[in-house]
């Protein structure tokens, strides 16, 4: 399947919620990874709904956790 990777705080307008409603309505099955600079419980309540093949990951982030939450959305073991 297809995986998006994007920003919960986008500049220009949108949000990464935004961003990511409208490339499931286009992409069925879509898989969507949030990132996130902002660790506090705040934005992570108040951010994206996870539903179903999504997840989020707190920068900074390296390599291994990066990997980790796409297997994870790919169902990767």
């Amino acid at each position: 399947g297809e995986l998006l990777c994007t920003d919960v705080v986008l500049h220009g307008g949108m949000t990464g919620a935004q961003v990511a409603a409208q490339a499931k309505a286009m992409r069925e099955g879509l898989r969507v990874l949030f990132t996130t600079g902002y660790a506090d419980s705040w934005v992570l309540q108040q951010g994206p709904p996870l539903g179903e093949g999504m997840d989020i990951l707190t920068k900074p982030f390296d390599m291994g956790a990066l990997l980790s939450k796409i297997y994870t959305l790919a169902g990767v073991d």
